[in-house]
């Protein structure tokens, strides 16, 4: 008896665990939160360089806490702000503290605007006195600390207020806001989203001067989109949006003194007189501030210096390129009020070291590779802290390097994407690790050496799930495409058996400076490619000419042609791919979101040959209705370059279409329009050309809310399967077979 009780136990744990192996991803789990992965949110380093703040919410008791760790322990010193003691605050979203820590700005009730822009209520918390002060009674942005911590500046309708957390009294700073005409202290629509940027006003060090961009957006055409919510009747959104050709916001530079209570506009000499301002840096010096101007076709950025006291300029950088120059956020003045300034004009992202007046004392980083990103430099040490791809364009690691560019250490030791948060001192960062197979780890690495000194959090719970899942690896390897060895992932099925032939279904994004190929942990995108692996599909990612990390020349081949070069790799590379006896060349496909949209739709008409579907979300179907600042950078205007915006987009093509469509967008589009989609269908209806389409109400550039992105996905995920999948095959078997009966 017993023997035959520990048979039956061995045969069910076998069972089990075989079954195990076997789990299958379902559209579902992707969406509902299965996969979540654990992370470390705000994170923020003391200024004693010796702790570290982190924002935690309970899911049960729906409050927040600011918790601060000891870095060498990695435990929890003490819980800083409880929402649970706030009356008036049941939760917070985020966190700011003030120079000296004695204060923090707690966020509630946030609701955004566009991608980067919020609304909220906003308190000031004494950490010394464990008091609450709500800075105005109306939903304001940006609220931010003066560096003595006695003050928050913010916008409010349009206007700048300063409010004085000794006396609690508010001035105002400006009185001509005004909406969709002028704008002080926060950026214009387009500003926001291609500058990557809200708040348009800074403190100086000494606290009592407040520069700001003033934006005149009175010229600026409107667009109205429709907001059919639930009433009877809908509603509109109209807000200003320039166009690719049509007039930008008048931009300003202004300073205002809280000691005079005036404020004076800065002017500077330059040689164009319609420009943009992407960037305003008060430097050590509280009276002097550095401000950089670009022209409208963004391949002249100069660094202006500004002396506030006399009103003076001086012009210490000037950087001109034939295409393009990226703005960042790298700028960093150093005690003897020289500066750190990162460029491409060597041909690939370095660091350079500037004195005061612009003359270059020397190029930090050199190479055939790109600095990805730039830290910091400690002065204790004398070094510079950056992120790079040194080690293979897919890869992110952490370096450290001397000032005057020697001495370089590689501080990180896993192969995939690294990026590190350094302590207040640079004694310590908390690296975040990834990988194609890992998912995000966090650690307590030395400064000083990289080497590891406690693991703080993994996802180890999160790998031992999907260990139950039929999983297929990402393999990473290049394709030679039109004279470039392009990177590329493939996803096989976990099944996969050479002697069957595959559907090919390629997914890209092929923006300029973009990366699809990262050695990096999933994305939700990822669990669908993993689901359609298991439905029998291979797919594909290829990052062709145009996208980034690989140097300037590479990145800017498609000046002024965007979609030729990279919708000749994307064809090229699906011919390729269909050559391989495992996949089948009649079958393939290709979709994108946004870019990848414009790209999917151009592959689908111009390779008509190759591809049999696509699919298109948010697409941009010609760039004459898309915002002058990312359009312009890289088209110049239409008006100068009207074939480059014709020629290669998908509106022009549409009577090539010989394969199926599925075109989607969302109504509340504020970034692609709406109107990208309406115009490319109707094209396509007048060319008597069939295709299948979905419009998601009131839902923007994202697509999401509620049961939306679930819904999406299972509509993609259907006509993958109705025009790749095996039920085209069984369909012409039995088409074979009616007309055998019949014969």
């Amino acid at each position: 008896m017993k023997y035959l009780k520990l048979s039956f136990y061995i045969c069910f744990f076998t069972t089990f665990f075989l079954s195990a192996q076997t789990k299958e991803i379902t559209l579902e789990s992707i969406w509902n939160g299965s996969f979540r992965t654990e992370r470390m949110d705000v994170l923020h380093s003391m200024a004693n360089g010796q702790e570290y703040a982190v924002l935690n919410f309970d899911r049960q008791s729906r409050t927040t806490t600011i918790d601060i760790y000891d870095y060498k322990t990695l435990k929890k010193v003490k819980t800083l702000v409880n929402s649970g003691a706030l009356e008036a605050v049941q939760y917070f979203t985020d966190y700011t503290f003030s120079e000296d820590e004695d204060k923090v700005i707690l966020a509630t009730q946030e609701t955004a605007i566009y991608r980067r822009s919020t609304l909220g209520n906003y308190y000031v918390y004494d950490v010394n006195e464990a008091s609450l002060t709500l800075i105005d009674e109306d939903k304001i942005q940006e609220p931010t600390f003066s560096p003595d911590g006695n003050k928050v500046a913010y916008a409010k309708a349009n206007n700048l207020y300063v409010k004085d957390l000794q006396s609690g009294e508010t001035s105002q700073i400006t009185f001509d806001g005004k909406k969709n005409a002028i704008i002080n202290g926060i950026t214009d629509w387009v500003y926001e989203e291609e500058f990557a940027f809200v708040r348009a006003f800074e403190w100086n060090a000494a606290s009592n001067k407040i520069a700001f961009i003033r934006f005149d957006e009175t010229n600026v055409p409107e667009f109205s989109m429709d907001v059919y919510g639930e009433g009877l009747y809908q509603t509109q959104q109209v807000f200003k949006y320039p166009k690719a050709g049509e007039a930008n916001s008048i931009v300003s530079l202004h300073i205002h003194n809280l000691h005079t209570k005036t404020t004076k506009e800065v002017k500077v000499d330059k040689a164009y007189s319609d420009f943009y301002i992407p960037r305003i840096k008060w430097t050590n010096n509280p009276d002097i501030l550095s401000a950089q101007y670009m022209n409208r076709h963004q391949n002249e950025l100069d660094l202006w210096m500004i002396n506030a006291k006399n009103n003076t300029s001086n012009l210490v950088l000037d950087e001109k390129d034939v295409a393009y120059i990226d703005v960042t956020d790298n700028l960093t003045f150093l005690k003897d009020h020289s500066f750190i300034w990162t460029s491409e004009k060597d041909g690939f992202n370095h660091i350079y070291h500037y004195d005061k007046n612009g003359e270059l004392i020397n190029q930090i980083t050199k190479g055939n590779w790109e600095v990805t990103n730039y830290y910091g430099y400690d002065e204790k040490t004398d070094r510079i802290f950056y992120q790079s791809v040194e080690n293979g364009s897919i890869n992110r690691d952490v370096y450290s390097i001397k000032l005057n560019g020697r001495n370089k250490t590689r501080l990180t030791k896993s192969e995939g994407t690294n990026n590190a948060s350094f302590s207040a001192d640079f004694s310590y960062f908390i690296n975040t690790f990834s990988s194609a197979s890992t998912p995000p780890e966090y650690t307590l690495n030395s400064a000083a050496s990289g080497n590891l000194i406690k693991s703080i959090k993994d996802n180890d719970v999160l790998s031992q799930k999907l260990s139950d899942y039929k999983t297929s690896k990402k393999a990473f390897s290049t394709i030679h495409i039109n004279g470039n060895d392009l990177n590329m992932w493939m996803i096989k099925p976990a099944d996969f058996d050479a002697s069957k032939q595959y559907p090919l279904f390629m997914t890209q994004y092929s923006g300029p400076g973009s990366q699809s190929v990262a050695n990096s942990w999933h994305s939700a995108n990822d669990y669908w490619y993993q689901y359609l692996a298991q439905q029998g599909y291979i797919v594909v990612c290829v990052d062709g000419r145009g996208t980034g990390l690989k140097g300037a020349a590479f990145k800017k081949v498609t000046q002024n042609e965007l979609g030729k070069y990279e919708v000749e790799d994307q064809i090229a590379a699906a011919k390729q791919l269909g050559e391989r006896p495992y996949i089948d060349a009649s079958r393939i496909g290709i979709w994108g979101w946004s870019y990848g949209g414009f790209m999917s739709s151009s592959c689908l008409f111009k390779g008509n040959d190759v591809f049999k579907m696509a699919i298109a979300v948010a697409p941009v179907s010609s760039w004459r209705f898309y915002d002058t600042i990312y359009t312009e950078r890289y088209m110049t205007t239409p008006q100068e370059n009207a074939s480059g915006y014709d020629d290669n987009s998908p509106i022009n093509h549409v009577d090539k279409l010989k394969g199926d469509f599925l075109l989607v967008h969302g109504s509340g589009d504020d970034n692609v329009h709406l109107q990208n989609t309406m115009r490319l269908a109707e094209a396509l209806i007048q060319a008597d050309k069939q295709f299948d389409w979905a419009v998601y109400p009131d839902k923007n550039h994202g697509i999401y809310g509620g049961n939306t992105r679930l819904h999406l996905f299972k509509k993609m995920t259907h006509f993958i399967n109705e025009t790749l999948g095996d039920k085209i095959e069984k369909q012409k078997e039995n088409n074979i077979k009616k007309i055998k009966i019949k014969g």
